[in-house]
């Protein structure tokens, strides 16, 4: 790619450079379908505050978004985009598409375009290209846990934004765990009242309105970013166990909200109010969030208590199963079909993905093969991979490296280098990929940037794209942190063993 041309993450599919270039000017207008409202919409949001263009609708407008129903081999994300001197031409069969290229576009002006302030001095072009771009992976996710260390949902819409720059459109919320407990439920308001809240050495608390959640999920929505709700069940439950102890295996007994980290032994009990609860949790989860799969967790659920518990012995025997152990899966079934039931598909955290219904998507976050077996197993895949996908593992060895989860060090070269079994000669089908970024050692929005990029930035290159070039992709990198700087990012290290960036004001590439 010559210098002088923008270097784009993601890389598109077919990227083709032309003489020449448009420039964007106070007598630009845009031309589009009432389909394609939502796409002008935010093409303005987007290019507004910076370059204070009206960019204005007009039926001869030389900036044109189109639906083209042609384009439906490209797929719903799909889009091609031309950039001529006197003309651009953005078209797509979905406005999800033109929502995609836009964001492209925005990657193609000055870097300037990114920040929340005018700039009338930049001269706004576009340089001439022709790009045909399809992602390679249907599911391109980021989870934040907001259980652990609540983050203001300003904090989310900021990710937002930043995920649909990188084209990645899940955004994954951990609101539930041992440690906080973050969705509201009208029925049940100690949840957030009582769980929302630890004691310990350094208290905390946060808890989200449900107007709040509701407004996130739209302007993720506007902007082609899904939001995916979980809510932790049968195990990590503790912060619902402090609120409500008659859910537990031992009603009478009272808990605190988890001060520590870790794998907690207090679980649900499995009751028939206990299931009562969950779908009455549910259901209200439903109601904020239209996403069509809903995270169960069903992770690290310890069995000990069900085994010394005579009402889950009696639960086990009458269901007939074997041992208390398998009453996980049990539980998970049950609130299972009652997601399928109102036309949702259950997702949980899974090894293998053995003892699940098949209708159940999982996401395999072990080992490799585990992921090759839950998709023999039939299931639908998110592969998480924790040595190539987990964020808050540190990103370097160094000694002054952020505060990060214990264990393995991930680095940006393995996090691009990723590669998911693919689901050949199975029943299961692989959706996609995630990163994580659980935040037990991090709370602070900086230090969370400061984990999540540049990385997430790699595996946007790899599930968009898929083109495995580390030499191709980091020197693109090396312009794309600008963008990042624009945008107010503290980001990690560009080279696992280079000097760590300065962290003080933004960084330059």
């Amino acid at each position: 790619m010559p210098a002088h041309l923008p270097a784009l993450v993601p890389l598109p599919t077919q990227l083709t450079h032309r003489p020449g270039h448009f420039t964007l000017s106070a007598d630009t207008t845009v031309r589009f379908p009432p389909g394609a409202a939502p796409a002008a919409d935010l093409l303005r949001t987007l290019l507004a505050p910076a370059t204070g263009l009206p960019l204005a609708p007009s039926p001869d407008g030389a900036f044109v978004l189109a639906l083209d129903p042609d384009l439906g081999g490209l797929g719903e994300e799909g889009y091609g985009l031309t950039v001529a001197p006197d003309a651009v031409l953005l078209r797509a069969a979905h406005v999800t598409g033109l929502l995609r290229g836009i964001q492209t576009v925005r990657q193609l002006l000055p870097v300037e375009t990114l920040l929340d302030e005018p700039r009338p001095d930049v001269p706004w072009r576009l340089p001439c290209v022709e790009i045909t771009d399809v992602p390679r992976q249907a599911w391109r996710g980021f989870m934040l846990d907001v259980a652990r260390h609540f983050q203001p949902v300003s904090f989310l819409r900021r990710y937002v934004d930043l995920l649909a720059l990188h084209k990645l459109n899940v955004l994954h919320l951990h609101l539930t765990d041992d440690q906080g407990w973050r969705m509201p439920v009208a029925t049940y308001p100690l949840l957030t009242e009582v769980g929302g809240r630890r004691a310990g050495p350094v208290p905390h608390e946060g808890a989200y309105t449900r107007e709040e959640l509701r407004d996130l999920v739209a302007y993720a929505a506007a902007r082609g970013v899904t939001v995916v709700p979980e809510i932790e069940m049968p195990g990590h439950a503790r912060a619902a166990l402090a609120a409500y102890p008659e859910l537990g295996n031992e009603p009478g007994r009272r808990l605190d909200v988890w001060p520590r980290w870790g794998v907690c032994d207090t679980v649900f009990g499995v009751h028939e109010p206990v299931l009562d609860f969950c779908r009455t949790v549910l259901e209200e989860v439903l109601d904020v969030f239209p996403s069509r799969h809903i995270h169960i967790g069903g992770d690290e659920c310890p069995t000990g208590e069900w085994a010394a518990s005579p009402v889950a012995r009696a639960r086990a025997a009458a269901e007939g199963l074997a041992h208390t152990d398998a009453l996980r899966d049990w539980f998970l079934g049950r609130i299972g079909a009652f997601l399928v039931e109102r036309g949702r598909i259950p997702l949980a955290w899974a090894e293998t993905g053995e003892g699940l219904p098949p209708h159940f998507a999982v996401m395999t976050w072990r080992d490799p093969e585990h992921t090759r077996i839950a998709l023999k197993r039939g299931h639908p895949v998110i592969s998480c991979q924790h040595r190539a996908a987990y964020l808050d593992y540190a990103q370097t060895d160094s000694l002054d490296a952020t505060p990060a989860q214990p264990g393995l060090v991930v680095d940006l070269p393995t996090v691009h280098g990723h590669e998911p079994p693919d689901d050949a000669d199975t029943s299961g089908h692989l959706l996609g990929v995630q990163a994580q970024l659980w935040t037990e050692y991090v709370s602070a929005p900086d230090r969370i940037d400061h984990l999540a990029f540049p990385r997430l930035c790699a595996l946007a290159d790899r599930a968009w794209h898929g083109s495995p070039s580390w030499p191709g992709f980091r020197a693109r990198l090396g312009a794309h942190t600008a963008r990042l700087a624009a945008l107010g990012v503290r980001h990690g290290p560009l080279d696992p063993h280079g000097p760590l960036p300065h962290r003080s004001g933004k960084e330059q590439p």
